[in-house]
């Protein structure tokens, strides 16, 4: 059978099919993603310091905002990158055990989500990362048939070492950027108007900038997609109980690690002065890369350990989540620009962190609730069953019932 025939003999991944512990994680994961989005959603991240510390939230914020710098930010979507992918290797592990190759199918779903992404960016939110997964899946691809030495040595050279490297050269080139401060300004004056054009003209400007002056997400993601495949390929949480020594070993070194530079981070420890050689400031740079990657596996082995546990059954309360994962994230925009932005609600930042914080812990856990209603009736989420239908070029049942 051809590619392309088998491609098209192709059947959607069905619930028994699925594993809970990775869709359980996937929704702890999303919970932070949200969590360290909503800076930018509620435009919080926008405000100078002056203006932030006169929130009358201010007191809070200072210690809200170190807690989630800390627990949550480049850890949350370190674990959802991983998990993509981890996601690549399990739909190779199918397609070959159906003696299909996968790759036509896998490039078609990239092309229907980075289509996804486009739009997601460009009439929504600036912030989509949709798009650059879309784009890093193509490392994916190049690294399909490398051995796992070649996966675990090329993810940390990617996300860990040639950011530093390149980030002399690649910052310089792009000195012509407006600087941050000018563009914040702009951002909240536009996502704070109650024209929906007025924010979306920005919303493009801004997202342009992003890609340049952000550089660097293209290699923490695609770093990441390759460790996630190599852990997909060694079956880390196919099936925990088997690697339980080597997940303890990941916790533990994971935690310790991530935790000691963290707080280093924290401390202004790892910021080098500009006399430093340049040796020392690239070994600097390496090293705070390293403690985000490092939590967030530390993380994921302790999710997928505890998972295990009887006791600790009820985390498998956010797997639906997980299942949803991209309505969910697409949902979360949509409420929250609804809420925070001129054209919405226009609440913005005026409450601090205490708004945030809310929001997020109502939002999220509306999502919880309405994940579970959903999936008892239905095979997919609503943006999964657009997502499979437009890959598969047919429409696939939707209904429970529909199932044979």
């Amino acid at each position: 059978m051809t590619t392309k025939s088998a491609a098209n003999c192709a059947v959607p991944t069905g619930g028994e099919q699925r594993h809970s512990l990775i869709d359980a994680l996937r929704g702890f994961a999303l919970a932070g993603v949200l969590l360290v989005n909503l800076g930018t959603f509620t435009q919080y991240d926008f405000l100078e310091s002056a203006a932030r510390l006169a929130l009358p939230t201010a007191g809070f914020d200072a210690f809200a905002r170190m807690a989630i710098q800390v627990v949550a930010e480049n850890k949350a979507i370190t674990l959802f990158s991983l998990l993509f992918g981890l996601g690549f290797s399990l739909q190779m592990e199918r397609a070959a055990a159906n003696g299909r190759d996968g790759l036509g199918l896998f490039r078609r779903r990239i092309a229907v989500l980075g289509l996804f992404g486009l739009l997601h960016c460009y009439l929504l939110w600036w912030g989509d990362i949709l798009l650059i997964y879309a784009l890093m899946a193509l490392v994916l691809m190049l690294f399909r048939k490398a051995s796992d030495r070649v996966l675990l040595a090329g993810g940390l050279l990617i996300a860990l070492v040639l950011p530093p490297l390149l980030q002399p050269w690649l910052d310089a080139a792009l000195s012509a950027q407006a600087a941050e401060e000018v563009m914040a300004a702009t951002n909240l004056a536009a996502f704070g108007s109650p024209s929906y054009m007025v924010a979306m003209r920005q919303n493009a400007v801004f997202a342009n900038w992003a890609w340049l002056s952000y550089w660097g997400v293209f290699f923490f993601v695609a770093g990441r997609f390759l460790l996630g495949y190599w852990a997909g390929r060694r079956r880390l949480l196919q099936d925990p109980a088997a690697h339980r020594v080597q997940l303890q070993r990941l916790c533990a070194w994971g935690l310790a690690v991530g935790i000691a530079i963290t707080a280093l981070d924290e401390a202004d420890v790892l910021q080098a002065s500009p006399a430093a050689s340049a040796g020392w400031q690239f070994c600097l740079r390496v090293l705070r890369r390293i403690g985000p990657l490092a939590l967030a596996t530390g993380y994921a082995a302790s999710f997928a350990l505890l998972y295990q546990r009887e006791r600790w059954r009820w985390l498998q309360v956010l797997a639906p989540v997980g299942r949803m994962a991209l309505s969910n994230y697409l949902v979360q925009t949509l409420a929250c620009t609804g809420i925070f932005y001129g054209f919405g609600l226009g609440i913005g930042p005026r409450y601090g962190y205490a708004g945030w914080l809310l929001a997020w812990a109502v939002l999220f856990g509306a999502q919880v609730a309405f994940s579970h209603w959903w999936l008892a009736r239905f095979r997919f989420g609503p943006m999964e069953w657009l997502w499979r239908s437009l890959t598969y070029a047919r429409p696939q049942p939707m209904r429970r019932s529909a199932v044979g």
